[in-house]
C-alpha cells in the first residue's frame, strides 16, 4: 500500500459512480470520458483467446510426475508468453469464494454515507472511493473501490474496517489467509519453473505485505465513453483477481498490442505477474499491462489481493538470471521506493 502523501493533494470533486447512475444524467460528466480511439486496439477476431494459459494447481502439488512436468511448462509459458493465467483446482473453498463476494457486494449496496464513513484520502490507496488520483483534472475510472492494508499488521487502519456488513472483516481476514498461501505455493512453481530452488522467494521477501481491494462498476448508458479501471500494470509480485459471479466480462490484458478480452472460468482465480517479479527475473516473465471495461446493462464486481514483497527488501534481477547473455535489464531499488515512485 501507498505511504501517506507529505503534502496535501488537490483531486478536485469526486462524483460517486453508483450515485451517478441512479441520478441517470444526460451526459457523463467530462472527468469520467475517455477518447477510446487512443493507444490500442480491442481485438475483434480473438482466436487465440483459448491459448489463455489455465493451470491446474492440483496437478502441480498432488499430480503424477507427468502431470507435474506438463503443468510446469504451461506455467512457465504463461509466466513467459501472458503474464496472466487462470488457475483452477487453486485449494480456496467454494463457499469462502462465495462469501467474500457477498460481503463485498453488500458493502457497495450500502447507502453512501454508510461508505464514506471509511473515506480514501486523497492521494492514498485506503478506504472508500477512487483511488491514484493525484490531481484536479486526472480522468477518473466508472469504479468505486474499497481497499485494505492486511498484512503486516502496522499498514492496517482500524478505523477504515467497516462494521457493516456483518462478518465482513472476518470474512476478509479468512480469505486473506487463503490467499496469502496460495500467493506463496505459487510463487514456490514459479520459482522452479525458473530453475531457481522452491523458496527464494519466500526468504527474500521477508513479511510479505498484502492487500486487498474491492472494485464495484455499475452500469453505464455510455459504456462506450469509460473505463472501469484505466490501463496500468501492478507493482506486486502476484496479483490474484476474484471476478464476481455473473458480472460483466470487464477485464482486458494487452497482447500483441491489442485489448483482450478474459473470459471468467467458474470457480477459477485470475494471476498475473507483477512489476516487482519482472524485474527480479530480469525481464524473463512478464508484468503486462491490463484494463477494465464497463457494460451498458450488467454490473462488475471484482476482488483483487496484491501480494509484494516487504517495504524494506532491496530489489533486483536475481544475479542466477543474469550471465553474459542476459545482461541486469533494471536497476536495484527497495519496494518502499518503487511503491512512492509508481504512486
Amino acid at each position: 500500500m501507498a505511504p501517506v502523501p507529505s503534502s496535501p493533494i488537490k483531486v478536485g470533486h469526486i462524483d460517486d459512480v453508483q450515485e451517478l447512475r441512479k441520478a441517470k444524467p444526460k451526459t457523463i460528466p467530462e472527468r469520467f470520458v475517455r477518447d477510446m480511439n487512443e493507444g490500442p486496439t480491442l481485438a475483434i477476431a480473438l482466436p487465440s483467446l483459448s491459448d489463455i494459459p489455465i493451470i491446474n494447481f492440483s496437478r502441480l502439488v498432488n499430480g503424477s510426475k507427468d502431470d507435474y512436468q506438463t503443468e510446469s511448462l504451461q506455467l512457465a509459458r504463461a509466466c513467459k508468453e501472458w503474464g496472466f493465467f487462470q488457475v483452477i483446482n487453486h485449494g480456496i473453498n467454494l463457499s469462502l469464494i462465495e462469501s467474500i463476494e457477498e460481503v463485498a457486494k453488500n458493502f457497495f449496496m450500502l447507502p453512501l454515507e454508510e461508505k464514506q464513513k471509511y473515506p480514501m484520502a486523497p492521494g492514498t490507496v485506503q478506504g472508500y472511493g477512487q483511488a491514484f488520483v493525484f490531481s484536479e483534472d486526472q480522468n477518473l475510472d466508472w469504479c468505486n473501490m474499497f481497499a485494505l492494508g492486511i498484512e503486516p499488521p502496522y499498514i492496517r487502519n482500524p478505523k477504515l474496517w467497516p462494521i457493516k456488513p456483518t462478518k465482513f472483516g472476518e470474512t476478509v481476514d479468512v480469505y486473506s489467509r487463503e490467499v496469502r498461501k496460495l500467493c506463496q505455493n505459487l510463487l514456490k512453481y514459479i520459482a522452479m519453473t525458473l530453475g531457481l530452488k522452491a523458496d527464494i522467494f519466500e526468504e527474500m521477501f521477508g513479511v510479505a505485505v498484502q492487500a486487498i481491494r474491492m472494485n464495484y462498476c455499475p452500469p453505464c448508458s455510455r459504456h462506450d465513453l469509460v473505463l472501469g479501471l484505466s490501463p496500468h500494470s501492478d507493482g506486486s509480485a502476484l496479483t490474484v483477481l476474484q471476478q464476481g459471479n455473473g458480472s460483466s466480462v470487464g477485464l482486458q490484458i494487452l497482447k500483441d498490442n491489442k485489448w483482450a478480452p478474459v473470459q471468467p472460468i467458474s470457480n477459477a482465480l485470475v494471476i498475473n505477474i507483477g512489476d516487482t517479479l519482472e524485474v527480479l527475473t530480469n525481464g524473463k516473465y512478464k508484468s503486462v499491462e491490463h484494463r477494465a471495461v464497463t457494460h451498458k446493462e450488467k454490473d462488475r464486481l471484482s476482488i483483487v489481493t496484491f501480494y509484494a514483497p516487504s517495504y524494506e527488501i532491496e530489489l533486483g534481477p536475481m544475479p542466477e538470471l543474469v550471465d553474459e547473455n542476459n545482461p541486469c535489464n533494471y536497476r536495484r531499488h527497495t519496494h518502499r521506493e518503487y511503491n512512492k515512485h509508481c504512486n
